[in-house]
């Protein structure tokens, strides 16, 4: 049984007709595993560039995923999936996987008794052949070589070079067992990655145009990202800071941060060339819910510093939770800390309190951010993205709290103190063990210098 699996995936990850297009009418099987194999992945290449590695190649891919077989359509440059068919939604199927260019024209993936799962939507528009580009493009063309689909209109979360993205277009990004997604859009006045969850949208980086000029699209080139304006004026540009050329840039799923990358022929893999994000407190999920990320680079959670009934004791599911249908609740302000996250539901030259009363009366939110000079009231659905700052006198963040048996501030103001002590706790618990290491290292020094071994001998 195991040399037959063995024979099975070496067929599918051979090239089964690496031409640089396909024509109508063609068709391709794989078989879908009987039995339920936990981590299968099987492909069958179909296409790649002419190019030196690592090159560009086509596959159809039918993995194991959440205990079912998915079928897909997927680029690849290198072993890097830069493009897939089900980015954004899983086409699962049970016996067999089918990539099909019908005779109309339309390129189809297909399971049993010919059900559908995902397809190009260009039937009856004259197509005649799928052909890869060198720039890793998967295009349908008719008889005149016009595009009548292409992935490069599909964006997932990788960007390849002399790929454009125009305004109100974006890449995606999703980590790993969370609700919330990562996004990097262009804007008329600016180009940001945001934090979705739910209703609330979050931006934790952003580029803004001078001069009042307007943003038309970015196109990623081998120096950069160039950005554009009106006119095909280039306007900005993020630089690569290696001289080796650049091959895509990503929105990374786990972390938000968006990096360029360039292939290192000495390491043989690819390697970042420049990131948005460099300090890990300004990621927008550095620590867990309810967690402060501090100075040095460490997250101390919330509720390991509340007491009773209603506060669990770590960071899993957030501090604050079930206030609809509430009204026994208030905030309670966090000295020392920011939030990296701006969010887009904002109001404008009002008090501290009224920022406040804000977040009481919306009972989806959970955290409100004031800052003081602008008087600009942020409101939150979940506490994420609160760090340490030096600028504690600039904003206010205040969190939302149930009173505890109806009293009001007075019974819970200890919360500001406790968490400046368990912040402060977990700095000098780092300044300490690296202070006490300093001083082994020059006692273990002295003890066994030379001096110190002629003097004792």
């Amino acid at each position: 049984m195991r040399f037959l699996l063995y024979i099975f995936l070496i067929h599918l990850f051979t090239c089964v007709c690496c031409n640089p297009d396909i024509h109508i009418g063609y068709q391709i099987i794989l078989s879908v595993p009987v039995t339920y194999i936990r981590g299968f992945i099987g492909r069958a290449f179909l296409m790649e560039t002419n190019q030196s590695v690592p090159n560009f190649r086509v596959a159809l891919s039918v993995e194991e995923m959440k205990g079912s077989y998915s079928c897909s359509l997927d680029v690849f440059l290198g072993d890097i999936k830069v493009w897939t068919s089900g980015y954004f939604s899983q086409f699962y199927t049970t016996d067999k996987c089918v990539l099909e260019l019908t005779k109309d024209g339309d390129l189809e993936l297909k399971g049993p008794k010919e059900q559908v799962g995902w397809r190009s939507g260009t039937s009856g528009q004259g197509v005649e052949r799928l052909n890869l580009l060198r720039t890793g493009n998967l295009v349908l063309v008719d008889q005149l070589n016009l595009v009548k689909w292409q992935t490069f209109n599909f964006p997932t979360n990788i960007m390849l070079w002399g790929q454009r993205l125009n305004v109100q277009t974006r890449l995606t990004a999703f980590p790993t067992n969370s609700s919330s997604f990562f996004s990097f859009e262009i804007k008329s006045d600016k180009i940001a990655l945001y934090l979705n969850s739910g209703k609330w949208k979050y931006s934790y980086w952003k580029i803004k145009p001078a001069n009042n000029q307007n943003f038309s699209f970015v196109g990623l080139t081998s120096k950069g990202l160039e950005i554009f304006g009106d006119e095909f004026k280039r306007i900005a540009q993020l630089k690569s800071e290696r001289t080796e050329p650049l091959r895509f840039l990503a929105l990374e799923n786990r972390t938000g941060d968006m990096r360029l990358y360039y292939f290192s022929p000495e390491k043989g893999k690819f390697e970042s060339s420049f990131q948005a994000i460099n300090k890990k407190c300004d990621l927008p999920l550095a620590c867990k819910p309810s967690g402060i990320c501090t100075f040095s680079d460490e997250c101390s959670c919330i509720r390991l510093i509340t007491s009773g009934d209603n506060f669990a004791s770590d960071c899993s599911t957030g501090i604050s939770n079930g206030f609809c249908g509430r009204n026994d609740v208030e905030m309670f302000e966090l000295q020392g800390v920011s939030n990296v996250l701006e969010s887009s539901d904002v109001t404008v030259h009002i008090s501290e309190q009224v920022c406040a009363n804000l977040c009481i009366d919306d009972c989806e939110c959970e955290a409100a951010l004031y800052v003081i000079n602008s008087k600009e009231c942020h409101l939150y659905g979940e506490i994420r993205g609160v760090k340490q700052t030096e600028k504690r006198h600039e904003t206010k963040y205040m969190i939302k709290i149930l009173k505890k048996n109806g009293k009001g501030h007075g019974e819970t103001s200890g919360l500001k103190k406790w968490v400046l002590i368990v912040v402060g706790f977990a700095d000098g618990l780092v300044i300490f063990v690296a202070l006490g290491g300093l001083i082994y290292y020059v006692i273990w020094k002295r003890r066994n210098s030379p001096e110190t071994v002629n003097n004792s001998s």
